[in-house]
């Protein structure tokens, strides 16, 4: 409908008093799989992420190793997350300060927040976070998934 005929725009209301809080989503992108997989946490503090680690694990073999790539975070380094990556055949590998572009995940993030989040209000966490989902299932489940060809691919250096 025509909001100029309503004399009224539908709007999504202001977000910045959170009632509710945050929440945060963490992601992992498995490159070779082409999947993307996560879970929602009220904190971004070591104890989650060594949570989301552990979780993480047990979708492998424990005889792999896997490599994290990630940002440099504090709260992803400490020596309690070491010392269980190091006891689990994991590594991470930190990106450099402002170049969270060379981390595959971060262009899983864009479509995400296109599809689930932006121009959306939702009542609460739960919610947010089924839309969140139902989102990263439709995408796990595309068979075809655009592949870059070599002369498609363009590479900017600074």
């Amino acid at each position: 409908m025509d909001w100029a005929k309503q004399k009224k725009i539908r709007r999504l209301p202001a977000t910045y008093t959170r009632p509710h809080g945050t929440m945060y989503f963490f992601g992992a992108y498995d490159v070779g799989q082409d999947t993307l997989w996560g879970l929602p946490y009220e904190q971004q503090t070591q104890g989650e992420v060594l949570d989301f680690f552990i979780q993480l694990r047990t979708r492998y073999p424990e005889d792999r190793r896997l490599y994290i790539i990630l940002d440099n975070r504090s709260a992803h380094t400490t020596p309690a997350i070491l010392d269980w990556l190091r006891h689990h055949k994991m590594s991470l590998v930190l990106t450099p300060t402002y170049s969270s572009f060379l981390n595959r995940i971060e262009c899983q993030f864009t479509p995400l927040k296109k599809f689930a989040l932006s121009g959306r209000y939702y009542r609460n966490h739960a919610e947010q976070m089924a839309a969140i989902f139902r989102y990263v299932l439709y995408r796990n489940q595309q068979t075809v998934k655009p592949t870059a060809r070599h002369r498609d691919i363009r590479v900017n250096l600074c």
